[in-house]
């Protein structure tokens, strides 16, 4: 198995976790020297939080174990395409690369809507690899949506 697919794999583990908990299943891990160094799902609705998405907690964790606001030897496994937030603190932590499963046609900025990860006015960009595990990370965001629409609730009351 190449390594894209069995961290998108570890990142999907992450996405099932925020699944389970009620969340849009977005799950992200960051790998330096080809380990895991953090893990993040989001956390959004759960916290009360709008910064609790799977990719800013998995910047925090790795910045706290590398010591360092710079990731410039990491590499950021995410489900689904970064959000302008996401995008831009990708940017200023200066991660070299990004890998996600797959776009977010509503609020992705790796491409989808707008391209912040390579935006040239920047003095960073990123580069991306996407489509890894592409359809099991859309098949659960699907589900989890179905779900919402089924019970006829919405994000803004569901936990």
């Amino acid at each position: 198995m190449e390594d894209s697919e069995k961290f998108m794999k570890e990142a999907l583990l992450e996405a099932q976790k925020a699944f389970d908990a009620g969340e849009v299943p977005i799950g992200a891990v960051m790998v330096r020297d080809g380990e895991i160094i953090a893990r993040g799902y989001n956390l959004r609705n759960t916290a009360k939080n709008p910064l609790r998405h799977a990719e800013m907690d998995a910047i925090n964790k790795a910045a706290d174990i590398v010591g360092d606001w710079r990731l410039e030897d990491c590499t950021l496994y995410v489900t689904v395409e970064p959000c302008p937030m996401c995008s831009g603190a990708i940017v200023q932590a200066r991660i070299p690369k990004v890998v996600f499963g797959t776009r977010n046609s509503k609020a992705g900025c790796a491409g989808s809507i707008l391209n912040i990860l390579n935006e040239p006015r920047f003095n960073h960009q990123v580069a991306v690899e996407e489509g890894i595990l592409q359809e099991e990370c859309s098949e659960l965001m699907r589900l989890f949506f179905r779900r919402f629409r089924k019970n006829g609730t919405s994000l803004l009351t569901e936990k």
